[in-house]
């Protein structure tokens, strides 16, 4: 029985030794490399910390080293929580004080951010990395640890502005990435190009099917996230073969009309995820990639990726919606009314998710925890705990769940996962500002901010850039004189929608071109 991740990363090395397994613009590393290196890390961390079971956050960058503190940090018995390195200071901020992490592992480029927090303990890659390996130590950690323990967090913004840690431990991961080597057919033949950022759940597929299969990974350069057709030219110079990929970043390629003058001719494989996939996008891709297999995955990150799955095999025309399919092995999804009864097939229900990939529940937040995991409405007789994602879906005659939309004010921008409660905190923290409010336009993938107060549009964007990542940033702002109350006492968002959001235009800030780049 596997209890740990990391018997991926040892048998690969042990079957691919001199095999690359991952490259970034800069550095590459093979399967044996790598297993060195981290076993160096998790011997220093080991020595340094003395203790199990916590967590190390990992300031992150696109590049392998970051890999190589995460499979440090797991052989030290640890579990790792990636930070993004462009993250606002105040937001990383809240997320430590949250987490209270046992170390910090940075790197040079980034001892600027970290040099404040002298509240924790912080060490710089090189210096962990110039250890000797006590493979003692390393054995003895690791019978420590069993398959239930956590192996990352992830954190995602947070409705009351204050983001939310996702605890997926060891067994969660082994039976998802099992279950997807097997499905999408993935083998130690495969080059895939990653493009998720390391503090995105997407890209989990990426780092542990290398492992489990003897894979080799590209970490794609910014500069081909930013230009397309150096995107396409490095997919064909590194022969990849596999793309796992956010719809967003499918979707950019289609608009950017790079496929007519540049093919990915060594591709068999795209899965994608993150937000829904739309037919128009899907069939300017299967034009000129006809035999290529696309994968439609769905899942929020608390149900260890993706809990849904659809494999195209049938013509959509531009206009038809793309199911997410059925749900993964040894999961299972419930559509629920508000009194949590299954709904018909052909009706709208909450998408409720239970088995293998639940996550442990949220950090250090009990009362969240218990509100998104609750029991099963449908078994009273033991403990059997579904997860609520939010998400409305509806099964129709196919057999296939079509995803609709969200619950309550959590969206999918960017291929992000973004609650608009987080940047109406930021943006109503700003003095110039008497309220403010996020309305999402779904149909144009466009955040609109709607405030009043004495402030510029320009003003409140040098604001929120230190609070939130660029990815939040609304696309437009409209000013009003006074904002409009229910009877409640209430902003009266369905009034802004109606007369507002869905007549106006104005300067847009921040387009989509390089939300995808991380």
């Amino acid at each position: 029985m596997q209890k740990n991740v990391l018997e991926y990363l040892e048998n690969s090395a042990k079957s691919f030794p001199d095999k690359l397994a991952y490259a970034d613009e800069n550095e590459r590393v093979t399967f044996s490399e790598l297993e060195n290196e981290a076993k160096r890390i998790g011997t220093n961390i080991s020595n340094k910390l003395n203790k199990i079971n916590s967590p190390i956050a990992v300031v992150v960058d696109r590049n392998i080293r970051s890999l190589i503190a995460f499979f440090g940090v797991l052989y030290s018995g640890n579990y790792y929580v990636p930070i993004d390195n462009k993250m606002p200071k105040k937001r990383m901020e809240t997320v430590l004080e949250n987490l209270k992490p046992s170390l910090i592992i940075y790197f040079k480029q980034d001892e600027e951010l970290v040099e404040n927090l002298n509240d924790y303990n912080k060490i710089e890659f090189d210096e962990v990395l110039n250890s000797e390996i006590d493979e003692h130590i390393l054995l003895e950690n690791r019978n420590k640890i069993l398959n239930i323990d956590p192996v990352y967090i992830i954190f995602t913004s947070g409705s009351t502005g204050v983001p939310k840690g996702i605890v997926i431990p060891h067994k969660n991961v082994i039976d998802f990435i099992d279950w997807m080597a097997e499905k999408c057919e993935f083998s130690s033949d495969d080059i895939m190009a990653n493009q998720a950022p390391f503090y995105f759940d997407l890209s989990v597929k990426d780092i542990y099917l290398t492992l489990k299969c003897g894979a080799t990974t590209y970490i794609l350069p910014k500069k081909t996230l930013m230009f397309p057709i150096l995107l396409v030219n490095f997919l064909n110079e590194n022969k990849v073969t596999s793309l796992i990929w956010a719809t967003s970043a499918f979707n950019l390629i289609a608009n950017s009309n790079v496929l007519s003058k540049a093919v990915p001719k060594y591709l068999k494989k795209v899965v994608l995820g993150g937000e829904a996939l739309l037919a128009s996008k899907l069939n300017i891709w299967r034009k000129v990639l006809p035999d290529v297999q696309y994968i439609n995955l769905y899942g929020p990150t608390e149900v260890t990726v993706d809990c849904t799955y659809y494999k195209i095999e049938k013509e959509f025309k531009d206009y038809e919606a793309i199911p997410i399919g059925k749900a993964c092995e040894n999961k299972e999804v419930l559509l629920l009314d508000e009194n949590l009864e299954l709904v018909p097939d052909g009706d709208v229900g909450e998408i409720c998710v239970r088995g293998t990939g639940l996550a442990k529940g949220y950090y250090n937040d009990g009362e969240k925890t218990s509100q998104a995991f609750i029991q099963n409405p449908l078994n009273p007789y033991f403990p059997d705990i579904i997860y609520r994602t939010g998400d409305l879906g509806k099964k129709l005659d196919d057999g296939m769940i079509y995803f609709e939309t969200r619950k309550d004010g959590q969206i999918k921008h960017g291929g992000y996962r973004i609650e608009l409660g987080e940047i109406e905190r930021a943006l109503n923290s700003f003095s110039k500002i008497s309220a403010a409010v996020c309305i999402y336009k779904k149909e144009e993938d466009k955040i609109i901010c709607i405030y009043d107060g004495n402030a510029t549009d320009e003003e409140i964007v040098n604001h929120i850039k230190t609070l939130v990542p660029k990815y939040m940033f609304p696309n437009r702002f409209i000013k009003l004189d006074a904002m409009p109350y229910n009877a409640n006492g209430k902003i009266d968002r369905v009034k802004l929608k109606n007369e507002y959001v869905w007549k106006y235009n104005k300067t847009i800030y921040y387009e989509e071109e390089n939300c995808y780049n991380g």
